[in-house]
């Protein structure tokens, strides 16, 4: 019988709307604030209700990863709408990143069965 091996904690992180250069800052704040003051050491941002993503908004995710690495913690990103994942894309940030197409493949990949 193959049971799941237990991961830890996850943070997760879940913004919405548009993230620009008019509100960067309060995103970047709570995404630094989760990455240093969280036990996880695994972090996923979901991003599936982000409807517009500017470059100060992806300079934010790139400084938080930047921010976990050197924590030495998994930094994800799941569920990128199509249009705002042209961005990664257009800058290669996609081939960068840890990416998941939606929230089961990440948990997939995160709980994985376990040899019986």
């Amino acid at each position: 019988m193959k049971s799941p091996v237990k991961v830890p904690e996850i943070a997760l992180f879940e913004p919405s709307g548009y993230v620009t250069a008019a509100n960067v800052l309060e995103f970047q704040e709570q995404l630094t604030n989760l990455v240093n003051q969280s036990r996880s050491v695994t972090f996923l941002v979901d991003m599936s209700r982000v409807e517009f993503l500017d470059s100060a908004g992806l300079m934010a995710l790139v400084t938080a990863f930047r921010l976990a690495q050197s924590q030495e913690k998994s930094f994800n990103i799941c569920s990128i709408p199509p249009s705002v994942k042209i961005i990664f894309e257009l800058t290669q940030l996609d081939r960068v990143l840890s990416i998941f197409p939606s929230r089961a493949d990440f948990d997939a990949v995160i709980t994985l069965p376990q040899a019986a």
